[in-house]
């Protein structure tokens, strides 16, 4: 491809939240953006954002459960335009409840969407890349990828496993001396539609725990992470809190979380009766990016690389370890 030319995104889940926060990132840099989702009318609502401030757009309405129609979308963005230069791995899906509530099959459900939907996007990608030997990869990501909650055991197991999947391709490609970059974005609570499109088996509706974030704090993230590569950006100072209180004493968090992550997630209000749920099929409703707690989402987020704050933490604990060392040799010497 020619380097004066536009260069080209791909953004999962781009119809709503916080990949149609991303799509919008890119297209004010003026990349082309190719918008991946299961709703056309919303996608054509994304793309039509993008090119009233000057973007090129390419709404591919796909699920991306559907390795085919991954593969599929991806080819007529090559057809299109050429190359991908960037692709962000950001549809998920949801079940809330306790473990032994949900169905198999809204749990797999969640699988597929939520870890299949990365594998298949990032597959993809790959085979447009590596013959290029450039790129970048996105996987968005959650706190939960490393601090586990209660009722929310599929969707933390995705996190968890995109994780070890996400490590394994950098590997991967290590071994092989790519150029391509691969990324992780662990991100908070975002203010976003999915809030009210999960799927809830409780008669209240389910919130976000801590602090809430802005969907253009992720967008942010991700526009970081195509432009630098880091390896993994923590997103949040309630979303390092959490990694980093995990990788210090997890059994103190796991008394924590037990303890009032039921409260904290279910809140006051009442989940109105047959409201319809994105599970299996897309709502139809454009609804952009934000969702209900715009009154208490942050604007902007701390946002460190994970590198370094794990070069911090393992500093801090040697510190820590040395001054107990030197405490008992002193009182052996007594």
């Amino acid at each position: 491809m020619d380097d004066r030319e536009p260069r080209v995104v791909v953004v999962t889940g781009a119809g709503a939240g916080a990949g149609r926060a991303i799509a919008r990132r890119f297209g004010r840099e003026r990349w082309r953006v190719a918008l991946l989702s299961r709703d056309p009318e919303r996608l054509r609502a994304a793309a039509d954002e993008i090119e009233r401030s000057g973007g090129e757009a390419l709404a591919l309405p796909t699920d991306v459960a559907d390795a085919d129609a991954v593969f599929a979308a991806r080819d007529r963005v090559v057809a299109a335009w050429g190359t991908i230069d960037a692709w962000i791995n950001c549809a998920m899906a949801t079940v809330v409840g306790p473990i032994d509530e949900i169905a198999p099959a809204d749990f797999a459900r969640v699988v597929d969407v939520t870890l299949m939907g990365v594998v298949h996007g990032t597959q993809a990608a790959l085979a447009v890349m590596r013959p290029r030997d450039r790129g970048a990869i996105v996987q968005v990501g959650s706190a939960l990828a490393y601090r586990a909650i209660p009722l929310q055991s599929a969707y933390c197991s995705c996190k968890f496993a995109i994780r070890g999947f996400t490590d394994s391709l950098r590997a991967e490609l290590l071994h092989a001396g790519s150029k391509i970059t691969v990324s992780m974005l662990q991100m908070p609570g975002m203010n976003t539609i999915q809030f009210d499109w999960a799927k809830n088996l409780f008669a209240h509706k389910y919130q976000p725990v801590g602090d809430v974030f802005d969907p253009d704090v992720a967008a942010e993230a991700a526009w970081r992470a195509v432009r630098d590569g880091p390896r993994e950006l923590w997103v949040g100072g309630s979303a390092i809190e959490a990694i980093v209180g995990q990788l210090l004493y997890p059994p103190l968090l796991d008394r924590v979380v037990g303890k009032s992550g039921f409260d904290e997630q279910i809140s006051d209000v009442a989940e109105p009766p047959g409201r319809p749920g994105n599970l299996y099929r897309p709502v139809r409703a454009d609804v952009g990016a934000r969702g209900r707690f715009s009154a208490r989402a942050k604007p902007t987020a701390v946002t460190i690389d994970a590198s370094h704050a794990r070069i911090a933490t393992g500093a801090a604990l040697a510190l820590v370890l040395a001054a107990m060392l030197r405490g008992a040799y002193l009182a052996g010497r007594r």
